[in-house]
């Protein structure tokens, strides 16, 4: 098994990854929110797998419970929040396309004061 990546807003694993796909698990803690964000090389399909899930895709909101899931289009812009005050936030994600970097991340704001 992968290590754990810790991020300001939570913490991701990497459970499977080959050269058409990574799958990871991504835990969001309370209150936690990712980065508005965009990717150019890879599409993203998030399922929820415990807690409740706020999402911005491209300036729309969607709301996601458990065993619900959403497509991230390549390049479309993208974030998911973790609303609750007591709750972590638990999603699968499914990265497909032709590279799966984590430096194929353009950012276009972070409450966490990250940049690129």
């Amino acid at each position: 098994m992968s290590k754990i990546i810790k991020r300001p807003w939570g913490a991701y694993v990497v459970i499977s990854k080959s050269k058409d796909f990574l799958f990871k698990k991504i835990t969001v803690k309370p209150e936690g929110v990712l980065s508005y964000q965009s990717h150019n090389f890879r599409s993203e399909h998030w399922i929820v797998i415990e807690g409740k899930a706020t999402i911005i895709l491209n300036n729309r909101t969607y709301y996601k419970s458990a065993n619900e899931h959403i497509f991230i289009p390549r390049k479309a812009k993208h974030r998911v929040l973790n609303e609750n005050k007591k709750k972590k936030l638990v999603i699968v994600e499914i990265q497909t396309g032709s590279k799966f970097l984590e430096s194929d991340i353009k950012r276009f704001s972070d409450i966490y004061g990250r940049s690129q």
